[in-house]
């Protein structure tokens, strides 16, 4: 009830205006008293994944958080797991505004963010003055003006700069809004690249004394044979865990809602079914070598409880916390 009424207030005002102003108070409130207006206390539910333990199997996704500044707000909230990013190795502005559009009539949101971040070296000072103790994974991207055929330079410099700070690192090939990213989602280009991703771990894991997971997280966008494509090359190149779904650029669903049809990727509502989809193929092409995180359209328990059903370990939610806010978190756990 409460959240709601808030939500009817916010949704009157431009969604990166709101977006700015709450990441702002997220951060100056997270690790303060003030967090108890959204803190809350969620049920414990630990699961093994990647070889870490998490306390309940609900994440939040990347891109809400994407200069790691309110973790501690998310912590507060019960999330199992953080994930902020992504984030490239130097500071970007993105796309042009306006690049973020609510279609509420859906539960969805399309945006073309364009990875806009402070860059790596911002975001690792933020995990560091934190203090955060609980599960964060750390998503990477390469920067805009970076040739494709350079793409795997900005991911290692990247892996490199927050390896020792992350609990897993999330290989994001599949965003619509940097071009010829999700090209690198296909054949010896994926392949070139998470063969020299995992000899970097293996480098980072020697250094540190410790070994990090690497997560790829995948689009909506894929044909059974693509997926299958996909699963067999994460097994082949011994790839920790993998993420289904990014935004779809799909649009069969909204094109007649207004900003339907604005380029970007579209989340929420609309992606659920194509994004259990390609967990079911997933699940059916790894055959348990490696685990899924599901995310794509989950705003209530039943959601979650299809994505695990569908052969995922763990889920997240982006869009879902927006329009439901933090209750959802509970609802979930509570539920699987």
């Amino acid at each position: 009830m409460f959240y709601s009424a808030i939500r009817k207030v916010f949704f009157k005002i431009d969604p990166e205006t709101i977006h700015e102003w709450t990441i702002k108070t997220f951060k100056a409130t997270g690790a303060t008293p003030l967090n108890h207006l959204y803190k809350q206390t969620v049920v414990n539910k630990p699961v093994d994944v990647m070889g870490i333990n998490f306390p309940n199997p609900v994440g939040l996704a990347a891109g809400l958080d994407k200069n790691g500044e309110c973790i501690n707000a998310f912590d507060a909230m019960g999330f199992g797991f953080v994930e902020v990013g992504t984030v490239t190795p130097r500071p970007q502005p993105g796309n042009e505004k306006p690049r973020i559009f609510r279609l509420p009539e859906a539960n969805a949101i399309i945006n073309r963010m364009g990875f806009n971040n402070h860059g790596v070296d911002y975001l690792v000072e933020q995990v560091k003055s934190a203090n955060f103790r609980g599960v964060l994974g750390i998503n990477i991207g390469k920067n805009k003006d970076t040739p494709d055929e350079n793409a795997k330079d900005d991911y290692i410099h990247c892996m490199r700069k927050v390896y020792n700070f992350a609990s897993y690192i999330t290989v994001n090939i599949s965003s619509p809004n940097t071009p010829g990213l999700r090209s690198l989602q296909y054949g010896e280009a994926l392949n070139e690249l998470l063969a020299s991703l995992k000899s970097e771990q293996a480098n980072l894991a020697e250094q540190y004394e410790k070994y990090v997971p690497i997560a790829v997280k995948i689009a909506p966008d894929l044909s059974a044979e693509e997926v299958s494509s996909i699963a067999e090359c994460l097994i082949a190149n011994n790839i920790d865990g993998v993420i289904a779904t990014n935004t779809t650029l799909a649009r069969e669903q909204v094109a007649h809602l207004p900003f339907g049809n604005e380029q970007g990727g579209l989340s929420g509502k609309p992606v659920q079914q194509q994004s259990t989809k390609v967990i079911k193929l997933l699940a059916k092409a790894l055959d348990n070598k490696l685990p899924i995180i599901g995310v794509g359209g989950i705003d209530c328990a039943a959601d979650a409880q299809e994505k695990i059903a569908a052969g995922a370990s763990l889920v997240q939610v982006y869009t879902g916390f927006i329009y439901q806010g933090p209750k959802l978190i509970k609802e979930i756990v509570a539920a699987l």
